[in-house]
């Protein structure tokens, strides 16, 4: 193609282009956010359906196919491990892609000035977690699901290695994950004087004021509070030690991104398993509903550990990663 001699028009107000194109650019990020957490459910169902079928081996506390010549391989409990941490992470991250689309509808249609306001911040500071934190855990998720398959997860017969192969490029396309991490603590953070991320902190600990006399809900609100209160002293760590070295902020943005996406997992978490246990007290729960809060617990227990990691990480500055002299990598 050639353009020499071409005649251009100007499509909106000069030296706006950027502005417009990243209008563009954060409904990608959110489709693409939305990818990332659809290869992962797809890669759960598969691997689940396989867990079911697969013999192999048997129950370490005891066979439980004594008709069948083993048992299958659901039975082993770190097969269960990594079904649960797929399953865990699909159920809340579709809970929070929710929250995000409706506080997009809120942002464009809501009467009120104020709330379209807050819904915009909130979605503009959830966009890098969501497409960052849901496409590497997307890609993490479906290579768990081929381990899950062993050697038949390699084959293109079982269709699992094509799962991870479009997974991978959800990380890549739209601003690759590290630029998702890096405008989340360098523009998101600051933008306003932080009136977006003082904003979600706050709607965190609402819930939590208003459910803490809960004696049922206790056991997702402790979790949630540890979680909150980690992410309290991440994002103050980063606002003051990021004006002291920039590199601070660099060198902590992955590590806050993804203890950012846990507190916001474990919020979706508890409201959901305030949800079901509503429905319980009315009569109305259901078998699938009632299997949430096993999840819930499961993720509390055995996933959001992990802010705990990130924190100190992330708390650990840039010292060491910038220590090493250019020639010696």
């Amino acid at each position: 193609m050639n353009y020499d001699g071409a005649k251009g028009w100007l499509i909106g107000d000069e030296n706006r282009g950027l502005n417009a194109m990243f209008v563009m650019m954060n409904s990608a990020r959110l489709d693409v956010a939305v990818q990332g957490l659809a290869q992962s459910e797809v890669a759960y169902q598969n691997a689940a359906a396989y867990a079911k079928d697969r013999l192999q081996g048997r129950s370490l506390t005891g066979v439980k196919e004594p008709g069948k010549p083993a048992d299958p391989i659901l039975v082993h409990p770190d097969v269960r491990r990594m079904l649960l941490e797929i399953r865990a992470f699909n159920e809340a991250a579709r809970a929070l892609m929710i929250w995000a689309a409706l506080s997009l509808d809120e942002a464009h249609e809501s009467p009120d000035g104020a709330a379209r306001q807050a819904a915009d911040d909130r979605l503009g500071l959830l966009t890098p977690v969501l497409k960052g934190v849901f496409t590497d855990v997307g890609f993490a998720n479906a290579v768990k699901a081929q381990q899950i398959l062993g050697g038949h997860g390699y084959v293109s017969e079982w269709g699992m290695e094509q799962f991870v192969r479009d997974a991978r490029i959800t990380m890549i396309y739209e601003g690759a994950n590290g630029i998702q991490a890096l405008d989340l603590v360098g523009r998101k953070l600051p933008r306003d004087g932080g009136r977006a991320v003082t904003a979600f902190l706050a709607e965190i600990s609402d819930f939590l004021a208003q459910n803490k006399g809960e004696s049922t809900l206790a056991p997702y609100i402790a979790p949630l509070k540890t979680v909150l209160d980690q992410l309290r002293q991440a994002t103050v760590w980063v606002a003051e030690n990021a004006k002291r070295n920039p590199d601070n902020a660099g060198a902590a943005s992955t590590d806050y991104m993804h203890l950012f996406g846990l507190a916001a997992l474990a919020f979706m978490w508890a409201r959901m398993a305030k949800a079901v246990l509503a429905r319980q007290a009315a009569g109305t729960s259901t078998p699938t509903l009632d299997t949430k809060l096993a999840v819930a617990k499961f993720f509390n227990e055995r996933m959001l550990p992990q802010a705990g990691a990130h924190l100190v990480k992330l708390t650990s500055g840039a010292e060491m990663l910038m220590a090493l002299p250019a020639e010696l990598f």
